[in-house]
């Protein structure tokens, strides 16, 4: 099969296209024909070892990293934290899904989506996609969508409070504005001034664009802030904070939570429901990775970049 390895730490142009075998679901695992996958930032963090995996101190950050996920280059050599696309085959104690269905799901930290077929455990973050999209359009709902879900549940969040959304254009962001408003609540985005129509027909009350004004010198204050690019300083972090008010880090190690198929149960049925749509900024084939990488590099995208199979 085609997948696009990883063999060492530096910019887009490591990435290699290469034919390498095709893997065999274990017992309780699933393959899946991979049809589209994301650059998520974690793949062009990992990729260039740059720090923004963590809250770890930019000193500490590529010693441990390498540590932790290899010396040299990454020990998981294909890159890609989401995916949606079809199961090809199962392990003989799969009982959860069946040949044929139509699935999104989230690799995490294991990567392993930047291939055409991808083994998953089946109580892992699988889900059958929602019917009424494609399989561009599900694959970033397990990472972009379920961080952002996960955040605002954890941030307790409810009807009528005043919600901030730091990076309301990206892809955790994009999510994190409907999201809000699903839960019928008073949302203010953040985001550059090319982006302010674009979070607005998502559904965000208040536009703000962070290079012309500073929201924590506006007056207002919010009971939630959820930084979704973990870029706001320090110091600003609680300034404009209610008394009782949560401030949520998309790159706080804390705020990382078990991904689990129920909540991305929860995601299809708002999609289904019309409550959520993906925003989708360019679509690349596989064999274009690099090109991905190198957009994505660029810290302008807005919403998703995909990748999808021939």
């Amino acid at each position: 099969m085609k997948a696009v390895i990883c063999p060492k730490y530096g910019p887009p142009e490591v990435l290699e296209l290469r034919d390498v075998a095709k893997p065999i679901p274990k017992d309780n695992e699933i393959c899946i024909k991979v049809h589209a996958t994301t650059v998520h930032i974690g793949d062009t963090k990992l990729r260039g070892l740059k720090p923004g995996l963590g809250p770890v101190k930019d000193f500490l950050f590529k010693p441990l990293m390498r540590i932790i996920v290899g010396f040299n280059g990454p020990r998981k050599k294909i890159l890609g934290m989401d995916l949606a696309g079809e199961i090809e085959s199962i392990g003989n104690k799969v009982s959860k899904f069946k040949v044929g269905d139509p699935v999104f799901a989230s690799t995490a930290l294991n990567f392993g989506a930047y291939a055409e077929y991808c083994c998953l455990p089946e109580d892992g973050a699988i889900a059958i996609k929602p019917g009424n999209i494609s399989f561009e359009e599900a694959a970033p709902i397990s990472n972009g969508g379920l961080t952002a879900l996960l955040n605002l549940r954890k941030a307790k969040i409810q009807k009528g409070q005043k919600v901030l959304i730091y990076g309301a254009s990206g892809s955790v962001g994009t999510y994190a504005v409907q999201l809000a408003k699903y839960f019928e609540t008073d949302v203010t985005a953040i985001c550059s001034k090319a982006n302010l129509e674009m979070v607005k027909a998502l559904g965000a009350d208040k536009m703000i664009d962070y290079t012309q004004t500073d929201f924590t010198q506006n007056g207002e204050t919010y009971d939630i802030i959820f930084d979704a690019v973990g870029k706001i300083e320090n110091a600003k972090r609680k300034k404009s904070l209610t008394p009782s008010g949560v401030y949520m880090d998309v790159l706080d190690l804390s705020s990382n939570f078990k991904l689990i198929a129920e909540d991305l149960n929860i995601l299809k049925n708002l999609f289904e429901a019309g409550k959520l749509k993906t925003v989708i900024d360019k679509r690349y084939p596989l064999s274009e990775i690099v090109e991905a990488h190198r957009y994505v590099d660029q810290g302008h995208k807005k919403g998703h970049v995909i990748v999808y199979f021939d």
